[in-house]
């Protein structure tokens, strides 16, 4: 089905950017906690995000040892469309 992403498809990365959609710019040791993923389990999903253009991650700037993500505008893009997919998937077996 067009709209799906398969970089955003799978569940810690949907709901990554799930968070990242309601909350504007999130701590990442806030996702981390949420998503209840080790370090590099995250880092994985955070990295298959920023390769793909969807995702920033930024450094804190009173203190550097925190790190921020937020979703790019195309970011924002592809997790509506996907999310707009799965509602349509949804929909259609209802």
């Amino acid at each position: 089905m067009s709209g799906l992403d398969p970089v955003i498809h799978p569940a810690h990365r949907l709901q990554l950017c799930a968070m990242l959609a309601a909350g504007g710019s999130v701590e990442l040791a806030l996702v981390r906690d949420h998503l209840a993923l080790s370090p590099s389990a995250l880092s994985k999903q955070v990295a298959a995000l920023v390769d793909a253009g969807y995702v920033v991650q930024e450094r804190g700037t009173l203190d550097s040892r925190r790190h921020w993500l937020s979703l790019t505008p195309a970011g924002r893009s592809a997790y509506d469309a996907h999310v707009a997919a799965l509602r349509e998937i949804v929909g259609a077996a209802s």
